[in-house]
């Protein structure tokens, strides 16, 4: 199974291309499945394969023992490293395996100041993912720790196997041929793409019972995806995997009025649960949480940028994921069991030649721009939206969590 998964990744994931390289960046833990990953990576022709292995329990050791101020400073080699593998148009393979609890009692300061950083100094880097340049995939793969979150009930051996089933079964590697399933699960998005595309929305109304009274407006060209995306090369892949979402990028200054989380947010080990946040003419300038609210704090601050949305994502209530009855606690699988916003950076993808176009192009035709990303879930069984056509019409999207076409 972990071969046909690591054959996934790179045939379909990041789609590698002959005298390519490759990056995977991963956990020690997950050492058999980035090996695998490799020798499928040379398989296809891969010029070269580098790894970078990370340790969760040395990186809060960094954290706890380290000073705000030391996480300001990104050393050149890695500023180098990250650049010149984009300026080589490596592809990138991250494996998450994040224990949701490994920051817990954390500076949120340091986190964010580190990520900021690190975007700042590998600018290069980012904004080729960014833009549409080099191709990335995001994929899961157990660690001890997340398997006890997810199922605690069990032993570790037992939470493991659970967990690795889980992700098989999300990414359809119990299929016979998980690339060919992924080739028609990328047809299954078609329809209402172009629905969604061809009808000229204006803007489109959130409410639940939860509370959210959301209003988010469109860009001029905008673009629905969903799937997997084409680089500029004009390849394709699938940047996340499991994914069951369709997206856009909205209109950064016209979203207007409250929306509340429907799930737990896992952001660089730390949780973020039971908040809502509000927003007039695009800016937030509220919001709350019951838990994690110093860290939803440091998201929203990071910059200005990350107090304006970058993506409006539609997930059926009834899809694979949610269907499951799983609470990941991975934000790359709970994502795909709800509709979801992200704060920050938009998508190039989303608006009509935007793959053309460069950071500040992009921001004069509405598409946010900033340092982070960071989704977050708002799903629910009773969640409705209401699109507002350009000529004034209603057209009804969702009724009772789930697409009405």
């Amino acid at each position: 199974m972990i071969k046909k998964y690591a054959e996934l990744l790179i045939k379909q994931g990041v789609n590698l291309q002959p005298n390519q390289e490759l990056v995977i960046d991963a956990s020690i833990e997950n050492y058999r499945l980035v090996r695998e990953i490799a020798k499928q990576a040379y398989s296809v022709g891969a010029k070269d394969v580098i790894v970078h292995y990370t340790d969760e329990q040395i990186t809060r050791l960094r954290y706890e023992n380290c000073d705000r101020e030391h996480f300001e400073k990104v050393p050149l080699y890695l500023k180098e490293l990250r650049n010149e593998y984009a300026l080589k148009n490596a592809a990138i393979i991250t494996i998450t395996s994040t224990d949701p609890n490994a920051m817990k009692g954390i500076d949120p300061q340091k986190i964010s100041t580190w990520s900021k950083s690190v975007h700042q100094a590998c600018s290069v880097f980012y904004d080729h993912l960014d833009l549409g340049i080099d191709r990335w995939c995001i994929a899961g793969a157990p660690s001890v720790s997340w398997a006890n979150k997810v199922f605690p009930d069990m032993s570790d051996q037992e939470a493991v196997e659970a967990l690795w089933r889980a992700i098989f079964q999300v990414t359809r590697c119990y299929h016979d041929d998980p690339v060919q399933a992924w080739n028609e699960h990328r047809c299954s998005f078609e329809k209402r793409i172009e629905i969604l595309n061809q009808n000229k929305i204006q803007s489109l109304h959130y409410s639940n019972s939860l509370g959210t009274d959301l209003t988010i407006g469109m860009n001029t060209g905008y673009l629905f995806a969903g799937g997997g995306s084409y680089t500029t090369d004009g390849i394709y892949s699938f940047p996340n995997i499991p994914t069951e979402e369709i997206f856009t990028s909205p209109c950064k200054d016209k979203v207007d009025g409250i929306v509340y989380s429907s799930m737990p947010l896992n952001y660089n080990g730390n949780i973020v649960d039971e908040f809502s946040i509000t927003f007039k003419d695009g800016r937030i300038v509220d919001y709350d949480a019951k838990v994690g609210y110093d860290v939803l704090k440091s998201i929203i601050q990071t910059d200005e940028g990350s107090h304006y949305l970058g993506e409006v994502a539609l997930v059926p209530y009834d899809s694979p994921i949610r269907n499951m009855n799983i609470l990941f606690y991975n934000t790359l699988f709970d994502e795909n069991a709800s509709c979801h916003l992200a704060i920050g950076k938009g998508f190039g993808e989303c608006i009509e030649n935007g793959l053309k176009m460069n950071k500040e192009e992009l921001f004069e035709k509405g598409i946010n721009n900033s340092l982070t990303h960071v989704d977050f879930m708002i799903g629910t069984s009773d969640l409705q939206i209401i699109a507002t056509l350009e000529n004034g019409e209603k057209m009804k999207i969702f009724e009772n969590g789930n697409f009405v076409f």
